[in-house]
């Protein structure tokens, strides 16, 4: 019983800290409760979904643009190659963790944390479009970093490919 109310105040502190009354009080529970790898209890919260957010909109050119790259496991291979090791400055996965959750080992102290691209309903809202030009010019405000001075267009529409697979 003390052991739930002291996770009940953890997750009134996390709202307040993170701005994330609308989260679901069980979800930040699963997150905050389970050890983590090295056995730490308290985890980055940026698993919930969907997360809150005030990332500005890509320009209307961008919006509409769809991925011009076939879904084929060439692409999504060569995606997953960027997420997990060759996206320069920093690999995704650093981030946005190894499970796409947005727990991972560099996410600690971001705020906002990063996106959980395991979300299905925050995927669903975000275009190609919008996903290529925050990859493309990073997000103000973030610590999402600029990448069109490292990937060529077609690695960002392949990186999309594969990141899109972990709301599936």
């Amino acid at each position: 019983m003390r052991r739930r109310a002291i996770m009940v105040c953890v997750v009134l502190v996390f709202a307040v800290v993170f701005g994330a009354a609308h989260a679901n009080s069980q979800e930040v529970l699963k997150y905050i409760s389970s050890p983590d790898s090295a056995g730490n209890i308290f985890r980055v919260a940026s698993g919930i979904c969907p997360q809150k957010r005030n990332t500005r909109s890509a320009p209307t050119r961008y919006l509409k643009k769809k991925n011009p790259l076939p879904g084929s496991p060439e692409n999504i291979q060569e995606g997953k190659l960027l997420y997990y090791k060759d996206a320069k400055p920093t690999a995704c996965g650093l981030c946005h963790g190894l499970k796409g959750n947005g727990n991972g080992r560099l996410a600690r102290g971001l705020n906002p944390p990063p996106r959980n691209f395991t979300c299905a309903e925050l995927m669903d809202s975000i275009s190609d479009g919008q996903m290529f030009w925050i990859i493309k010019n990073g997000s103000k405000g973030t610590a999402m970093p600029v990448h069109k001075g490292t990937l060529s267009d077609k690695k960002i529409w392949q990186l999309i490919r594969f990141i899109r697979q972990f709301a599936n």
